[in-house]
């Protein structure tokens, strides 16, 4: 079975409630607190882009380590395994994977030692997949569908829209349906620019 939520652009309000939800269930677990998911916004309407834990998922298959797999329908990536090499990031072809920054918990930032010049200020930013600061670990995120909450995705739920939906194959096979019904019952137009044209005598 596949798994993935899809996001209704016509519903969405831009409003970034998907985005807080995730991050903030994701930190209770604690896990990389930031969002799986990310609102983006063009003149007209907005949406959030998200993974589509995609069949053939082309994230997993680059990764060198095996952090990324297939669990119960959904893409899972193991947070533990990751090694920074960001292919699964440069792999993705919706952009889903961002990386966050991990520092080891026993050394905090801006540590200064009387043996040790003072470390350099961090660079500017500029793209989860170019950025490096010294010291930190980039780790992927991607979502998981909250797969350790029962009552599934956070962001699903506190859309105050309802824009974002959780998808199975029952909703494609039903969506496949309806859409062949609407073929057979609707006109077929004007095929008779398919048809072939007469001999010429």
């Amino acid at each position: 079975m596949n798994r993935f939520v899809i996001a209704d652009s016509t519903l969405c309000i831009g409003c970034h409630t998907c985005e807080a939800a995730c991050a903030e269930t994701h930190r209770q677990q604690g896990l990389q607190s930031m969002p799986r998911l990310k609102v983006m916004r063009n003149r007209d309407e907005s949406a959030p882009q998200l993974c589509r834990h995609c069949e053939d998922a082309p994230c997993a298959s680059v990764c060198p380590v095996n952090a990324i797999n297939r669990v119960d329908g959904a893409v899972q990536l193991n947070a533990n395994l990751c090694v920074s090499c960001k292919l699964c990031g440069i792999a993705c072809p919706f952009g889903a994977i961002e990386f966050s920054g991990s520092r080891p918990l026993h050394i905090p930032a801006d540590v200064n030692s009387p043996k040790a010049p003072a470390a350099p200020a961090d660079p500017l930013r500029v793209s989860s997949l170019l950025d490096w600061v010294p010291g930190i670990r980039a780790v992927a995120v991607k979502c998981d569908l909250c797969s350790f909450d029962e009552q599934g995705p956070a962001c699903v739920r506190t859309c105050p829209t309802k824009a974002l939906q959780l998808i199975d194959n029952t909703d494609i096979a039903k969506t496949s349906k309806r859409k062949r019904e609407l073929t057979l019952a609707g006109a077929l137009g004007d095929l008779s620019l398919f048809s072939q044209p007469e001999a010429r005598k």
